[in-house]
């Protein structure tokens, strides 16, 4: 069966950098899209960055855009999400998702198949 587990979520002062890991297993990442899914406190989960089975590409919603980085080693089975120039406004918890059907990003990623539990980011100074 398909799993997803996150790590790497921590307490970062605002303009500080994190890295999140999402290792899969159960499936191949040239097989299934991966979101990175955001729930800041008491909102919704937003999609806010995926990267494509197909070829690697990555998207991005425009709050993230030019500060977050999206990338996979398929070898390791392994998604990152880098975080530079983080702000109040990114805490939340992190989520990965996966789904064989495509990319997904803001409220389109609630369907997606499989879903990690969560790591969390609190940026605070």
């Amino acid at each position: 069966q398909a799993q997803l587990v996150e790590s790497g979520g921590d307490l970062v002062q605002p303009g500080g950098s994190l890295r999140l890991s999402c290792e899969v297993s159960g499936f191949t990442l040239d097989s299934y899209a991966v979101a990175w899914v955001r729930q800041a406190p008491g909102k919704e989960r937003e999609g806010i960055s995926c990267i494509r089975s197909s070829d690697g590409s990555a998207h991005y919603i425009s709050s993230v855009k030019g500060r977050f980085t999206i990338s996979r080693d398929i070898a390791k089975q392994t998604v990152y999400l880098q975080m530079d120039s983080l702000k109040l406004e990114d805490t939340g918890t992190y989520y990965c998702a996966a789904d064989p059907s495509g990319c997904f990003l803001g409220s389109e990623t609630t369907d997606m198949a499989y879903w990690g539990k969560g790591t969390q980011v609190t940026v605070s100074s």
